[in-house]
Formats: structure tokens, sequence, C-alpha cells
């Protein structure tokens, strides 16, 4: 319901099931700080600072359309067109001036989205003019030379959304991740987000949960006047069970939306000198770590962002694993322990040169040392580096087959850091075995992306799994009610102000 219907409802026995769900959004309205009504007007540059072709600043507020009338004037300046509003929602070509001189400042697309039809639900106006930065400057000062005009803070564009009802928390939140996508899982991740497919999830388990509390009111009121308890508490109980498993269902899912939006950690591990810095510095095709033939050169971890076949990877670089008596080196050997206990795919790699040959099938653990080993499950990847240094294809395969068999992973590809041999077949493999792992983001469910999601998430199912074992009626309503209030918290139904500065700061000056 839009803000406009909520405030003219009126409140009943706060123990009428009649007024129960009423009741709820009734306070869920009270928790907006201003009932969507703004007294001054807000300007910023809402594209990229710095020199550009063309420059978009924006204007939402109660007198957005001063900015026109004030900094604007057609090209024929006659009286009449110049006290007139352009079409709404076309651009028209206009001087831009300054309101105190008179001076043009440029000239530029002025665009007029009257509210509540637009992204804050205000008055917008949007100047689209050169993108130099003495223009720009000069614009943004004419702009704070009128009454009730003020720079726009941090999101705050996004905030007045929020407010007047165009956008709930987590389109908000998919917006701001939106902006910050570097891969493409990440914008489409961002822009199914950002569309609203977790709102509308989320509300309809919200809208079932009242729904159902508002039968558990009833029969609590009027179940011994009116014989209606029969079978009800019986619908209720088996509609709150399966939405249990559907809640469930969405939150056991391996934290992947999460991992996409912050990127995919990867911890590159080995013994010292196994080629991990070459590794790193040849997948990022750059000199991120130092190569040196001094074991132990790396002693703290370095890491670099990547986009390996559309998925954001955060790849980093460890010390040596080894015992050591070098203090600092064994710190770094205990901080590369941690990463790699952290990451969410380990790749290990292995000198082949070093281990080919009786000696090593018949150690390999030993050879590795257990520092390695104890590292490495089915599912880490090993690269058999400095393969271009082993004579014979059998060595390389014989060394696959004892891996296999005493470590236990079959992921294991033979390349080169030195010469790149082997790293693009390893590559392509790499994001396949992403994709299977993370999915397509194309055809599946939406995905919690929020650590803060899965908090509220798991409240209600708290909640939810006492409603399943209560015996007393009254409790069981308050069950509902606490799992109805966690649903909301994440849209910003109800008790969202704790959370909204943080989720604002994330947006840029403008948005």
């Amino acid at each position: 319901m839009k803000i406009s219907e909520k405030s003219t409802w009126t409140r009943g026995s706060p123990n009428s099931s009649r007024n129960i769900v009423e009741n709820l959004l009734y306070r869920n309205y009270f928790t907006w700080k201003s009932g969507g009504h703004f007294e001054d007007t807000i300007y910023a540059l809402s594209s990229g600072r710095g020199k550009a072709g063309v420059a978009v600043i924006r204007v939402s507020g109660p007198d957005a359309s001063k900015c026109i009338e004030r900094l604007t004037r057609p090209f024929n300046s006659v009286k009449a067109e110049m006290e007139t509003l352009p079409p709404s929602r076309k651009a028209v070509f206009r001087k831009i001036i300054h309101p105190s001189t008179g001076e043009i400042l440029d000239h530029g697309l002025v665009l007029w989205f009257p509210g509540p039809n637009s992204f804050t639900g205000e008055d917008i106006v949007e100047l689209q003019v050169h993108g130099g930065n003495a223009v720009v400057q000069g614009i943004l000062g004419a702009l704070g030379k009128l009454q009730d005009y003020r720079p726009a803070e941090q999101g705050e564009f996004a905030r007045r959304a929020f407010e007047n009802d165009k956008l709930d928390l987590t389109e908000v939140e998919g917006l701001a991740d939106l902006l910050n996508a570097e891969t493409e899982i990440q914008r489409r991740l961002a822009l199914r987000q950002a569309g609203g497919a977790l709102k509308g999830l989320y509300d309809s388990w919200r809208s079932d949960i009242i729904k159902n509390l508002a039968l558990v009111e009833a029969i609590i009121d009027f179940g011994e006047d009116e014989n209606i308890e029969d079978g009800i508490f019986k619908q209720v109980y088996d509609a709150i069970s399966s939405m249990y498993l559907s809640i469930t269902n969405h939150m056991n899912d391996n934290r992947r939306g999460e991992i996409l939006r912050d990127g995919i950690h990867i911890a590159i591990l080995g013994l010292p000198n196994a080629g991990k810095s070459s590794f790193l510095n040849r997948i990022a095709q750059r000199d991120v770590a130092i190569v040196s033939h001094i074991p132990g050169t790396t002693r703290d971890i370095v890491e670099t962002t990547l986009n390996i076949g559309g998925y954001p990877v955060v790849l980093g670089d460890t010390a040596g694993l080894r015992d050591t008596d070098n203090l600092i080196e064994a710190e770094g050997v205990f901080r590369a322990k941690k990463k790699i206990q952290q990451a969410d795919i380990k790749i290990c790699i292995i000198d082949s040169a070093m281990l080919v040959g009786d000696e090593a099938k018949v150690n390999l653990k030993k050879s590795l040392g257990p520092i390695v080993t104890d590292e490495i499950d089915s599912n880490t990847l090993i690269l058999l580096n400095k393969s271009d240094a082993v004579e014979t294809a059998d060595g390389i395969r014989e060394l696959k087959e004892t891996i296999i068999k005493e470590l236990g992973s079959s992921f294991i590809w033979e390349v080169s850091c030195k010469t790149g041999k082997g790293i693009d077949t390893f590559l392509g493999s790499f994001a396949e075995i992403l994709e299977s792992s993370y999915g397509t983001m194309v055809a599946e469910s939406p995905l919690i992306t929020q650590a803060r999601h899965r908090v509220h998430l798991g409240d209600c199912i708290d909640a939810i799994e006492r409603f399943l074992g209560q015996d007393d009626m009254v409790l069981a309503a308050e069950d509902l009610r606490h799992a109805a209030n966690a649903m909301g918290r994440i849209t910003g139904r109800i008790d969202v102000e704790e959370v909204l500065d943080v989720i604002f700061k994330e947006f840029c000056i403008g948005k």
C-alpha cells in the first residue's frame, strides 16, 4: 500500500483480529522519518567527475522546476516560452544561464520529470551539459544561488526514493551493487535485485505470514463463540510449515549470492619456490608479487582482483608452507594457513620437476610435507608447474596418478608459469568450475546478497520454529508476529532506521 493510503487508517482494539494486519502496517508507517515530504531541493553531479563529453546534473525536490525557470532560456526567447515548463520526459535544447548575472554558462539538454512519476517520487530536473570542470562547477554554483536549494548528501536521491516508497531496501542495495558491479555475473545479480526479485519473494512470504497471523488472532478472539477453530489452526500450521521449508531452502545456498557480490576468494598454496607468485603474475598479466629464486620471498598475503569468465575473483598469493625458525617467515606461514582456511577455492602449485621420479611416487606426502598435504582435499585444484622441465610425459602421468591416489584430488592441470604453457587451458576449465559452483544467474531463484538478509531470515526461521512447537495459541500468534517483523526488516517495512545510514553511504554523490 502507498503511504497516502496508510495515513487514512484508524486503529482499532489492539486485540482485535480484524485489525491485526492494520496494526502491523500502522507501526510500519510511523517508522518513516518524514512521511515522504521534504522541504528543501537538492542538486548534484550524477555523472562521473572529471573531463567528459557530457555531464548530467540532477535536481530533486519541491522547487525543482525553479531551476528551469531561473537557469534556462529557449534560444528563441519568447516570454511565454520562458515561463512554460518543457513537456515531461522530453529533452529540450536550451541556454543555461546564471540566475543572478544572466551570463550564459553553457548550452545543453533539459529534461523535466514531474513527481510522483520519477526516480525519487519528487519533481526532478536533469541538465545534460558539456562535461568540462569549469562548466560543471559554474552550473553547480548557479544552482546554489537559488533559495531552498542545497547540495545533495551521499545517497540522498536514493534515500528519497526509498522514503517515497519508490524503492524498498533490497532494491536500494541492488542499485548500489549495480553501480559497483565489475563483472558480468555481478551485473546480472545486482540487476535482478534492483528490479525487485528479492522484494517480490520476501514480500510474498511476509504477506502470507500476516494472513495466517490474522487467522490465529481470529481463533483467539472469536474461536469459542463462533465455532471457527475447527480445522483453521491446522490450515495455518500446514501453510507455515510449507513456508518454513521454502525459507530454509532459500538460505541453504552456500552463501553464493554474498560470495558473487563480494568476490570469490581463492588462495594459492604450496611449498616455497613452487611458482605461486609467478602464477599470480601470469594470471594477472602484470607484476603483482615479487618473484625470486630465494625461498620464502612472499611473507604477507598478496591479492589482486580479476574477472574470470565473468565471475569476480580475489586471487591471493600466500607464503610458502614449511616449518621455519625465522620468526617473520613463520608469521607469514601462519597468515597463509588462516587465508587458506577462509578461502572459497584453493589452488595448490606443485613443482612437478621436483616430484617426478621413483622417490616422489613412493613418498609424495613426505616430499610435499604435512603442512602442505593437510591443506589439500578432494576439491583442491592442483597445478603441476614447471611441466616444461619434465623430460617425459610418462613422468607427469605417473605423478598425476600418485596425486589422485594419495591426495584425493582429481582436478589436475599441467602448466608452466614461465612459458605460459597450459595456462589458457586451465583458465577455460576454471571458468567452467566457477559456473558449475556458482551458477549462471539466468534462470535461478533470487540469491541472498547481504549478511543482514541472512540474519533477519534466520530470525524469521527461529520464530517459525517456535510457532511450530507452540501449544499456547497466544504465544503462537506472537511468534508469527516476530516472524513477520523479521521479514519486514529486510525490505524496510519496519524498524529500519538503524540500517539506513549504512546502506545509503555506499552510494556516490548524485545517486
